[in-house]
């Protein structure tokens, strides 16, 4: 069974929710995000969304931006990031690992070539930010075969209708963006969330996660309320900017995702 659906089922059955991570691969390096990769399954992470850098992350915010370009800086590479998480499963990782990947550097790397190698070295989903369901015939059936989930985006404004499509598509879980834009940091939950999340529920019985601009343990508690899961991005990668090459880089950034992990667990509860 792929990771992701042991978690959301073992979750289930715990009747707890689920918080999902996300992290720049290779910002500051890759030695860096496995190294975080680890503290954060020991704080409770259930899933791990890594970011592959590309050069005009169109559906990112300036701290994803960023964080993508230093990881370029870096040398960060599809291949490199790869063989990372082939490492962090050769070391006892276990924690599901979800791609977040813009299609172009998929359709560069060779989409054969991309599932093969995501299988390979223990990836789990990916979703392409830029590939619409109408688009992703091939890639799905390749993801498919592979075993790969393909994770889809559902916006504040998606209508019903294609809500239903998309849900057809999906697998794993369904991403619920709670604002409309890019990603960033937000002062509150947007208040339409909930009533959001209950519509895809009419079209799917996919688990579904809420991100975008969650950025603390109040915001995350109150986005478990409404969703299976939280997805916290930007918040994280600004903690990674702030502590950049610091040795204590992994085990300060555990701490900050430590406290909103805890906040989601209280409200499964």
């Amino acid at each position: 069974m792929n990771r992701i659906d042991s978690k959301f089922r073992a979750l289930r059955t715990t009747r707890q929710k689920g918080f999902i991570a996300y992290i720049s691969a290779g910002d500051p390096n890759l030695r860096a995000t496995a190294a975080l990769a680890r503290a954060l399954e020991r704080v409770g992470v259930d899933v791990l969304e890594l970011g592959v850098p590309f050069s005009d992350p169109l559906a990112d915010g300036v701290v994803n931006q960023l964080a993508a370009e230093r990881a370029l800086h870096s040398g960060t590479t599809l291949h490199g990031v790869l063989k990372m998480v082939a490492t962090l499963r050769r070391s006892g990782n276990k924690v599901p690992i979800v791609f977040y990947v813009y299609y172009n550097v998929v359709h560069h790397y060779g989409l054969k070539n991309f599932v093969r190698d995501a299988v390979a070295s223990g990836v789990d989903g990916v979703l392409a930010l830029d590939l619409p369901p109408e688009e992703a015939e091939a890639y799905e059936a390749a993801m498919k075969r592979g075993g790969l989930h393909p994770i889809y985006l559902v916006a504040p404004t998606t209508p019903s209708a294609r809500i239903g499509k998309i849900a057809r598509h999906a697998s794993g879980f369904i991403y619920y963006v709670s604002r409309e834009g890019v990603t960033g940091m937000q002062k509150k939950l947007a208040p339409a969330a909930t009533k959001h999340v209950a519509t895809i529920r009419k079209h799917s019985k996919l688990p579904v996660a809420i991100g975008f601009g969650i950025s603390n343990p109040a915001q995350a508690r109150a986005a478990a309320r409404a969703a299976d899961a939280v997805v916290v991005g930007s918040a994280i990668v600004n903690q990674i900017a702030k502590y950049g090459t610091d040795r204590q880089l992994a085990a300060k950034v555990a701490r900050f995702v430590g406290a909103m992990v805890r906040a989601v667990k209280k409200e499964g509860k």
